[in-house]
């Protein structure tokens, strides 16, 4: 049996009394798509922080593609293939969606922003930002600034801009939130067609996405894994209903 993609092992974080992680185990096979639900303050965030090395754990390790990163800043994590997306949209409202993209491949290729030029213009970023534009479905988007796109087309640049470092695991911080039915149903679509290609550790709030597409399932409450299990069985989890789906045994 291969080794897994990550690996994480009794990582811990407080900040002050409070303990946001406790001790949390957890292993992801290359090519998985795997969610993390638990109410607010479980720790998800903090957890995310930590794998993408924007926040130290007080302790406790986390092995990448078999090599311990536990220490590693976020930019020598993103050259190793791990890319996240934020809870709240990060892309640059003043430059076109291109422009966003290409930036982003200009940034996983160790360019100094000090000799910023429009990225857009250069063909070695230029055709990377256009592919990464297609694979989320803003082609035809490409030259409208980010102020303008649709919150969920906003979302979906993020996506891109992740896609364009061609990471192996991928951080998704709620891709879904502040979004409709509608919106939310397409970046599903946009979420399966990668599967395969990347592997994802998905926190959602909204069940439907995290049941639609997730393989497997961890619940975090107060900053311990209390289940990690295929979906079918998590949802029946008396646990896991008690704590965080609101439902009693009976």
């Amino acid at each position: 049996m291969s080794a897994p993609l990550l690996s994480i092992a009794g990582l811990r974080k407080a900040f002050g009394a409070v303990v946001a992680c406790d001790g949390i185990d957890l292993d992801l096979a290359e090519g998985e798509v795997h969610a993390l639900i638990g109410p607010n303050g479980a720790g998800k965030t903090t957890l995310i922080g930590q794998l993408a090395g924007e926040i130290r754990p007080d302790s406790g390790c986390i092995v990448f593609a078999s090599r311990d990163i536990t220490s590693l800043p976020v930019h020598a994590r993103a050259a190793r293939g791990l890319a996240r997306s934020f809870q709240i949209t990060s892309v640059l409202p003043g430059m076109s969606a291109l422009d966003n993209v290409a930036l982003a491949v200009q940034a996983h290729a160790g360019h100094s922003f000090r000799f910023w030029r429009p990225a857009g213009d250069e063909a070695a970023v230029r055709e990377p930002a256009r592919e990464a534009l297609a694979r989320v479905d803003l082609a035809q988007r490409m030259d409208i600034p980010a102020a303008a796109l649709a919150h969920g087309e906003q979302r979906q640049l993020e996506i891109a801009m992740a896609l364009a470092s061609r990471p192996r695991l991928l951080l998704l911080d709620e891709p879904t939130a502040g979004m409709g039915a509608e919106d939310s149903a397409r970046m599903v679509t946009l979420l399966e067609s990668l599967r395969g290609d990347v592997t994802m550790l998905l926190v959602e709030h909204d069940m439907d996405t995290v049941f639609a597409l997730a393989e497997r399932i961890s619940v975090l409450v107060s900053g311990r894994i209390i289940a990690c299990d295929v979906p079918t069985a998590i949802r029946n989890h008396p646990e896991v209903r008690r704590a965080y789906l609101g439902e009693d045994d009976g």
